[in-house]
């Protein structure tokens, strides 16, 4: 058996703001928080945990796996929001989401500045 990813910390500018986020965005459960961490859980016992850091952090990429009925979801809570969003990584299609690997996809950033990918078909 291969190791199975359980955990990560994202670092936040205002760890409520980016839990939020993510809860609407990826529709992530409320999980049990505890001193620094604001924790969501995802599907496969995955705990995402905001925390803020003290120092500044470079912008990361998290790319998330959805159902096509999660993604419409999604992209109308993005767009109700007043959100930008892009087809592309490097920003050149705003406004547009993409259909690369057979599903849909699309990127947006969340409120720390973090690249936050969502497609409905793994590349793989």
């Amino acid at each position: 058996m291969t190791a199975r990813f359980n955990h990560t910390i994202v670092a936040a500018t205002s760890r409520h703001e980016s839990a939020e986020f993510y809860r609407h965005v990826l529709e992530a459960d409320d999980a049990p928080s505890w001193g620094l961490f604001v924790n969501l859980q995802l599907d496969g016992d995955v705990l995402l945990q905001f925390a803020e850091p003290p120092i500044d952090f470079p912008p990361q990429h998290y790319a998330f796996l959805m159902s096509e009925d999660q993604f419409d979801r999604a992209m109308a809570w993005i767009r109700a929001d007043g959100r930008d969003y892009w087809a592309d990584p490097q920003r050149q299609q705003p406004g547009q989401t993409n259909t690369e690997h057979g599903g849909r996809g699309v990127y947006t950033l969340d409120p720390a500045g973090h690249y936050v990918e969502l497609i409905t078909r793994p590349y793989i």
